[in-house]
C-alpha cells in the first residue's frame, strides 16, 4: 500500500476517481492485526487506490478529518467523501469488506 507523502498529495488523491485512505500508525496494535489482509483488499477492490496515512506524520490532517481512532478508513470519489469507517475499535476483514461493498 502506498504511503501518503504530503498534504498536497492527499488533496490530489482525494479528487481522483476512487481513493481509500487508511489512517494508521506503526505503534498501533489493531493496525498491525489487519496489516496482513491489506494486500488482498487491494487485489479484491482494484477500483480503489489504497493509501496509507501515518497518523503521527499527519496529525493535523487527522484532526481536520475527525480521525480520533485508528485504524480508520475514509473513501473519496471525485473529491467527495463517500464513506467512512472510523472508530477506536479493532476492525475485522469482513467488517472492512462490508464497508467497501456498501460504498456508492
Amino acid at each position: 500500500m502506498e504511503k501518503l507523502q504530503s498534504i498536497e498529495q492527499f488533496e490530489q488523491l482525494k479528487n481522483e476517481d476512487r481513493t481509500m485512505f487508511m489512517f494508521t500508525a506503526g505503534w498501533c496494535p489493531d493496525c498491525t492485526v489487519i496489516e496482513p489482509i491489506l494486500p488482498r483488499l487491494e487485489v479484491d477492490y482494484p477500483e480503489y487506490t489504497f493509501i496509507s496515512v501515518d497518523r503521527d506524520e499527519f496529525i493535523d490532517l487527522c484532526a481536520e478529518m475527525d480521525i480520533f481512532g485508528i485504524p480508520s478508513f475514509i473513501a473519496f470519489h471525485s473529491g467527495e467523501e463517500v464513506g467512512r469507517f472510523v472508530s477506536k475499535d479493532r476492525k475485522t476483514q469482513s467488517e472492512i469488506e462490508d464497508f467497501i461493498n456498501g460504498l456508492a
